[in-house]
This record gives C-alpha cells, structure tokens and sequence, in this order.
C-alpha cells in the first residue's frame, strides 16, 4: 500500500510548482487527473527538447497523472469539472488569484459541491495585500525574494540559481500543505483552503540570511562561493578541477589541516576559532588555495575523506546522474513512454520503508485518459463523449 492511495487529485495546474505537488502525490499513490486545454495542453509540452515527440520538461513532473481536456471556459466542461470534484480529495490550481473563482471554481462554490475537499492555490504573490494581482514566474519571485541579490559574485550581477528553485519549493510546500490539510481531515471530517505564495515560501527560505537582517539591519550580500558565518565552506581550485570543502567547526578544522599536511595552521592564532577563521577569511582563503592547487581532485578527496572532513567533486549534471552512488540507490528508474521509449528518471527521494512510493508510470500524452475518466469515472456514455469532442469541450 502507497500512503496516498484512495486520494484522487484535480489538478488544474500547469508548468511548475503545481505540476511539482502533484508528481510528489502521484508517486506516493495519489491518483491526478491532470486537467489540460483541448488541443494545446500544458505548456511545457511545447517546450524544447523532446524525446519521442513529448517535452522532456513536461515528462519530467507530470509522470504518473491522467490526462483529460477540457475546455473550461464552456458549460459542458464545468458540468464536467463539478461532477469531477463532487468525489474528488483535493483541487489543486496555480492560476493568477481570482482566475477560477471567475469561471465559477472559487472556494466557497468548490466547497458547496463537496465539503470535503481540500482546496490548493498556489500564486506568486498570495491573494491579499498589495502585489496581489501581480504574475509570479519563478525568475520574478527568486528577485523579489532577495535570493537573486545573494546569489553571484560581489563583482557581478544578481545570479539565478541553476534551477526554478521557487517553483520547487512552492511546489514542495503545497504537497506539505495539502497532506496537512488531509490529515486535520481526518480528525474534523472537512476540508479546507491551503493557499501557497511563492513569494513567502522563499522569504522563508532565507533562514539566516533572513534573520541575520531581522536582527541587524544589515541586508546581507552576495558572496560569490563564501559562507558568511563559517571558512572555509566553499569552493577551491585543485589541479585539474574544482572541490568543495565544508569546516564547519574546530574539531573538523584539526582534521582538515592534518589532511593537507599542514598541522601547524590549526594552532595558528588567527584561524585556531570559528570567528577568527571568518575574521581573517582573506588571509586564509588564498593561503589554501595555494595548497589545493598543487593536487588533482581525487586525491584531495582521498584524503579529506580518510580524515572525515566533509569535501566533494563539483559534478556536472551528467555526472552526478550517472554516479555510482544514486545507481547503487536505485535513484535512476526505467520507465517505458508510449512515445519516448525507455526512459530514465529520478524516483522519489522519500523513502518510506513501511509503505513507499514509486514511479507509477510515464507522462501522459495530451488526453490520453479523457475517454476513460469521462466513461468510468462519471458515467458519460461513448456517445456523448464523442460529442463533447465534437463540441470542442474535450
């Protein structure tokens, strides 16, 4: 048993951070019926490169979901979408706020069809205050949050990380939330509304950083690879590539000066405490990179590793996909696309031991489980589904 299994998803959701929850549902058992425009669908599924003709974007968070189109802006589709909810667990949506409850899905009707229901809005600016109405693609939000003006060189511009980091995390959040939201379920026999801005689940994020300001009022910086509490905690130049090093603490400072052959640095006055270390970073930061760049990476990392100090290689995305490690996890799982062939993908990284979730099955093309949702599920005969299709509803 998945420990989702009997919750059905309506997911009215597209691109990222919706699509994101939803994956995280679907594997551990939930089943989405991913609700998608007639004819054009999501549209990460136009979005390069493919494989087999599917985007691999859209293959790589719509996995193991139900394709049905619907067109809601027409009566036939929002009988549809009603009698879709009327059973289902939860509503998830990331349109602009008020999007739905224009179309007739706000919360309070969603409610009245099923007082049960679980109702899920992901923005990027939350439904009240002043930025309220404003759009939230994950690139606005990472600069509005501040995360942008951290990330990057002191020299240089304001950086993007290297993937949409707030779609992901609100992504993350919303699942979170909605499980939350089930379980208060169980206790209270109701639903209820959880409503996720991208904007706050990065605010929160910023953890230190963020209280490091609350407390100081000092707006932290960006610091290209520097740590602004702990050196060294960053990245170094060896002989043939690049190295992380983590000291987080006196005891692993010891260790790591004695795995560089240079046990003498540990007892120098102006490195041998946390602060001092921090205080004399531009002292001590070029001194070490001197010594790494006399070695290659790989015995650096023998001998860090033989010491217990945290280090790693700085991997490409190949590399670190196709490391030893994840394959020795069975991180990496096959899945066969109707279109794609096998494929490989990233399982999910919760591991319950009792009760775990899996890959249960490919992306779906665009309306591949229209016919059965609308004949199975709700009772339409095989001619009026066909039409709907002629209507132009699905």
């Amino acid at each position: 048993m998945k420990p989702l299994e009997g919750i059905r998803v309506v997911d009215l959701s597209r691109v990222l951070a919706g699509p994101y929850c939803s994956l995280l549902m679907a594997d551990m058992g939930a089943e989405v019926i991913k609700i998608e425009e007639p004819g054009h669908g999501d549209d990460t599924r136009a979005w390069p490169p493919f494989a087999g003709g599917e985007a691999t974007y859209f293959m790589s968070v719509n996995r193991g979901k139900k394709s049905l189109t619907l067109d809601l802006k027409s009566e036939a589709g929002k009988e549809i979408l009603r009698r879709l909810l009327a059973s289902a667990d939860v509503l998830l949506e990331n349109f602009r706020p008020g999007t739905l409850a224009r179309l007739g899905f706000g919360y309070d009707r969603a409610r009245g069809l099923n007082p049960r229901l679980v109702y899920c809005s992901i923005s990027g600016f939350g439904e009240s205050g002043p930025e309220a109405g404003r759009p939230g693609y994950d690139l606005i939000v990472q600069g509005e949050s501040g995360l942008m003006d951290l990330t990057g060189f002191p020299d240089g511009p304001p950086v993007k990380t290297g993937n949409s980091i707030a779609d992901l995390a609100a992504g993350t959040m919303a699942a979170h939330g909605i499980v939350l939201a089930l379980f208060a379920r169980e206790r209270t026999g109701a639903g209820q509304k959880v409503e996720v801005a991208m904007l706050e689940v990065m605010a929160s994020l910023l953890t230190y950083q963020g209280q490091a300001y609350l407390s100081t009022g000092v707006s932290p910086r960006r610091k290209g690879n520097e740590h602004p509490s702990i050196v060294p905690y960053e990245v170094f130049e060896a002989a043939d590539g690049y190295l992380t090093i983590g000291v987080a603490n006196s005891s692993l400072w010891t260790r790591f000066c004695q795995a560089l052959g240079r046990p003498e640095l540990a007892k120098d006055s102006r490195f041998d405490t946390e602060a001092r270390r921090v205080e004399h970073r531009a002292t001590l930061v070029p001194l070490l990179g001197q010594i790494f760049a006399t070695a290659p990476v790989a015995t650096w990392l023998e001998r860090l590793g033989q010491a217990g100090v945290p280090a790693g290689k700085i991997k490409s995305v190949g590399e670190a996909l196709d490391s030893e490690h994840l394959r020795a996890r069975g991180a990496i799982v096959p899945v066969t696309h109707p279109t794609a062939g096998t494929m490989r993908m990233v399982g999910p990284p919760i591991r319950l031991h009792a009760t775990p979730g899996e890959v249960a099955g490919p992306a779906p093309l665009l309306g591949e489980h229209t016919e059965e949702i609308l004949t199975k599920l709700l009772g339409y005969s095989s001619a009026e589904v066909t039409g709907l299709r002629a209507a132009g509803v699905v």
